[in-house]
């Protein structure tokens, strides 16, 4: 029940938004009491936090098996790009939830979730830092701005992106790829 409760709020908050969601209209689209659901969650933040743990621990998971590949960096990037727009492709309301509706989280939510967001980024750094001191990167750029670079790039389709339309997630997995790894390219590789 506790994850029926759950799939029903990622479908209204992502229809609605969080805070234009409330319990009862949770539990009336399941047909359940507001005694049901207190008994799995205390308040509707903390449905919130467990989609947010959701999406960030599938992310980190997902980034924990491509890092840890014998892959080279520059292809290592070019996997985590396209998991990360599969991913949002995949879970489009959880991603929209979890980058729009953070701001409806308690200090110490707020923290707990930022915390799990910084290692992923910090992951996306170290791929980088690793892909310059192997030579395969550019040795002037910031592999710290870089990372907010891929960031922003694969996060934000989920605003824009049409999986129905004519670009397949695939192809603009390709484009940010191409684009990204042309612009990191050590000359010295040449």
């Amino acid at each position: 029940m506790k994850g029926k409760i759950t799939e029903t709020s990622i479908s209204l908050f992502g229809q609605k938004g969080f805070k234009e969601t409330s319990i009862q209209e949770i539990v009336d689209h399941l047909g359940l009491t507001k005694g049901t659901f207190y008994y799995y969650f205390k308040n509707k933040e903390e449905v919130l936090v467990q989609i947010h743990e959701r999406f960030i621990d599938d992310l980190l998971e997902k980034q924990e098996k491509i890092m840890r590949s014998s892959l080279r960096p520059e292809e290592k990037l070019r996997e985590l790009v396209r998991m990360m727009i599969e991913n949002i492709r995949a879970s489009v309301n959880s991603a929209m939830i979890f980058f729009r509706e953070m701001r409806h989280l308690s200090e110490g939510k707020l923290l707990y979730v930022r915390q799990k967001r910084d290692l992923f980024q910090q992951n996306i750094e170290k791929l980088v830092q690793e892909g310059i001191e192997e030579g395969a990167f550019r040795t002037d750029l910031r592999a710290d701005m870089i990372s907010y670079f891929i960031l922003g790039m694969a996060n934000w389709s989920y605003f824009w992106y049409e999986p129905e339309g004519e670009v397949s997630e695939e192809h603009l997995a390709d484009i940010y790829t191409a684009i990204l790894l042309q612009g990191l390219e050590s000359k010295e590789k040449e």
